[in-house]
This record gives structure tokens, sequence and C-alpha cells, in this order.
């Protein structure tokens, strides 16, 4: 198997795609179902579109500091692209899309036979919700919400899938670290907020958990091919080192983003 990316305690496999099999018609970004050289099926999050690289950068980083804090996730890879895969595919659009997406991508390890979370159906237990609330409030998901929850039943067990709309503020570099103690007013909108009575609780344990140096471990897993989307940064380090300070900043007390979440679950209940 090729060697990942390596940071000091951390390893993100790097394999390549070797089948297109079929898109997922969800969102904008066209993902789509890929076969790969190790034989497993993955759910490929294209470079080429949507957002670009940075939501590949809100993917991989948000879904692996989900993964620090114990809340369960598809494993996450990076994905070789081969523009030729291209050739046996009939719809221009998806030809485009593998050929502006060549090179280096990120893709999550497919769960057949998953299915949607419906909160009607489900009620997860306080402290899981509590968790996923804090983690998205956290990460300044805007995506989880009762339309568009983001989240699989796999064996009756919850993963937490697409984070490429976290982290939105990479989008403009401009004062991000004094965003970065935002209370993130959009977590009203979360669909686990209605089962999150344990927030307090999940304050304490996922910030003993997520540390500047998992964070560090973490964000240094972001290739440099995706650090390309204009920034006032000099040089690739201290375009990560940016993401490291924003995200070790939106750590320290106080958390307005768990005090926004008490309050906006308080209004529901």
């Amino acid at each position: 198997m090729p060697c990942g990316i390596i940071s000091s305690h951390m390893m993100l496999r790097t394999i390549a795609a070797t089948r297109y099999v079929t898109p997922l018609h969800e969102g904008g970004s066209l993902p789509a179902i890929v076969e790969a050289d190790d034989d497993g099926m993955y759910v490929l999050k294209f470079r080429g579109a949507g957002q670009g690289p940075k939501a590949l950068i809100a993917e991989l980083v948000a879904g692996e500091i989900a993964r620090a804090a114990g809340l369960p996730v598809p494993e996450i890879v990076l994905m070789e692209l081969d523009a030729d895969l291209a050739r046996t595919e009939p719809d221009p659009e998806i030809q485009h899309l593998i050929k502006s997406s060549a090179g280096l991508n990120l893709a999550l390890d497919y769960l057949p036979g998953a299915v949607m979370f419906d909160p009607v159906a489900e009620k997860p237990a306080a402290d899981l919700a509590s968790e996923v609330v804090w983690l998205d409030a956290y990460v300044t998901n805007v995506d989880r919400t009762a339309r568009n929850a983001n989240m699989l039943m796999w064996h009756r067990r919850l993963r937490l899938i697409d984070h490429g709309a976290a982290l939105y503020f990479h989008h403009s570099w401009d004062n991000y670290l004094e965003r970065s103690h935002d209370a993130f007013q959009r977590i009203k909108d979360h669909v686990l907020l209605p089962f999150a009575g344990s927030l307090r609780a999940a304050d304490t344990k996922l910030s003993a958990l997520i540390t500047p140096p998992v964070i560090t471990d973490i964000v240094a897993l972001i290739p440099d091919a995706w650090l390309t989307d204009g920034s006032p940064f000099n040089t690739h380090e201290e375009w990560r080192g940016a993401y490291i300070q924003y995200l070790s900043r939106r750590l320290e007390q106080p958390h307005l983003f768990v005090e926004e979440a008490i309050v906006a679950r308080s209004l529901l209940v």
C-alpha cells in the first residue's frame, strides 16, 4: 500500500482510483463512488468541483478532528485520479470534472447499505448528540440541518459525513484570528440540537481531546497540492500555521460557540 502524508503522529493512506462507478447526485459537487487499487470502494470528492480545494481541506480537517474526538467518521484517504479515467464516461459534465480534478483528491470509505439519518425515526443519545453539536459549532459546519443532515445510519450506528462546508472562515482570510472567537449563531439550525442535553459535559470532554498538538498533527495532513487557491501567505507552512492558529484560538476560553448552542437549545425546549 502506498504511503500517505505523514505528520508526527498521523497519516492518511494514499490510493489510486481505478474505476469510476457512479455519481452520487447529492449537492452541487457531484461526488462519485469509485473503485481503488486496494479493491475498496470509496466516495470520491473532486478537487475540481464546487468550492475546489478548500472543500477538501475542510473535509479532511473537520473529519479528522471528529475522529480525534472519538466520533464515528468513515476512513478518509487521499486519492490519486488519472484524467484518463474520463475516457469511458459518456456524460460531458463528469468527463470535465474528472479531467479538472486530475491529481490528488479526497475520498471516504463507502458504506454499502447505509441510509440517511432521519431525526423522526432515530433518537440519538444526549451525549452523542451533544458531542456532534459541539464539533459542528467548533468547526463552524453550516451543513448539518434537518434539510441536509449529512449523517448516515450504518449497522444501526451513526456515521458523520460531508464536512466540506465547515471552516467557512477560510473563504476569506481577512481578520481570521479575530473571527476565531465567533459564537456561530447558525448552530440553532443543527438537526441534533433538540437531543443535545449534555453540551457542558461534551465541552469538558472534547476540549481535553482536541488539543493544539492534535490540531497541528491534523493540519499537517493537508497536501501542498491543495494549498493553491490564493492566500495572503508566502509559504505552505505559513498557510497551515493559519489553520492551526485559528483552530487553537477557537479553543481558548470562553467558548462562545458552546454558550450559543446552549442558548439556542433553551429556545427549543
